[in-house]
């Protein structure tokens, strides 16, 4: 990566930020300007999450990191969620009841 940032400012306040997509192993990877790192608090090791809204726009965002109680194993919590997931439907028709 070359590490070439176009930064321009419109009329609207929206700060752009553009960078070339660089070969990282066998990955595609992109590098976040300084500016925008610090903006979400982000460092070397962090997460951040890709959000596409409905308009096809996509937010970037640091990731949340939760931390489950001790006594709560996340395969249980991940069991519990599929279930959830399978009686939705049931679930829905109980509170429109």
């Amino acid at each position: 990566m070359n590490g070439v940032v176009k930064l321009t400012k419109d009329k609207s306040k929206v700060t752009r930020y553009s960078r070339k997509i660089g070969r990282m192993g066998n990955s595609l990877g992109v590098s976040l300007p300084k500016a925008l790192a610090d903006k979400l608090n982000v460092s070397q090791g962090d997460e951040i999450e890709f959000i596409e809204n409905d308009r096809g726009e996509v937010v970037l965002r640091k990731s949340r990191i939760v931390h489950l109680p001790d006594q709560v194993r996340p395969e249980v919590l991940e069991a519990f969620f599929d279930v959830f997931e399978e009686d939705l439907g049931i679930l829905e028709d109980l509170r429109d009841r």
